[in-house]
């Protein structure tokens, strides 16, 4: 049953939708490439084209719990533990908002960008820790998995 129009002075009562002219880009913001959407380089179910212009950087990460070394391609402006599930990549994570540590790696080549690393302390951030559930890529990277219970004090 379609509800009958509302007439609004001074607006013309039409029933046809407004278009936008087909050149019109719509504008990314800040927030959500912060957050990060998931992009599967590979194609298959989830995939969606990276962002113009963006870099992309390749991510290689030694898992070494499960004696594992994954291999994927992450643009620069997406999540690195994001884009290795939209890949079927199954790394370890628990929080997912960068304030545990389930997800460390020790940065073994290349640079990750972290401005949400709650979990770890500036000082381990300097000597080359990361949290992958909120680190971008900065160029082509090579990490290894940390365990929690290592002889590491996370939160100095």
């Amino acid at each position: 049953m379609a509800l009958p129009l509302l007439r609004i002075p001074g607006m013309p009562l039409t029933n046809q939708h407004q278009s936008f002219p087909s050149n019109t880009r719509r504008k990314a913001t800040t927030a959500k490439a912060e957050l990060g959407t998931a992009v599967a380089r590979t194609g298959g179910a989830g995939y969606q084209s990276p962002s113009v212009d963006v870099p992309t950087h390749k991510v290689t990460v030694h898992d070494r719990q499960r004696g594992i070394v994954h291999e994927f391609v992450v643009p620069e402006d997406q999540y690195i533990l994001h884009t290795a599930e939209a890949q079927n990549i199954t790394l370890p994570f628990a929080c997912r908002h960068g304030c545990c540590t389930s997800c460390a790696v020790r940065i073994k080549k290349g640079q990750i960008r972290q401005p949400e690393a709650l979990g770890i302390s500036a000082e381990l951030r300097d000597k080359g820790y990361a949290l992958l559930c909120v680190g971008f890529p900065t160029s082509d990277v090579e990490v290894e998995t940390q365990d929690e219970d290592e002889n590491i004090s996370w939160n100095q």
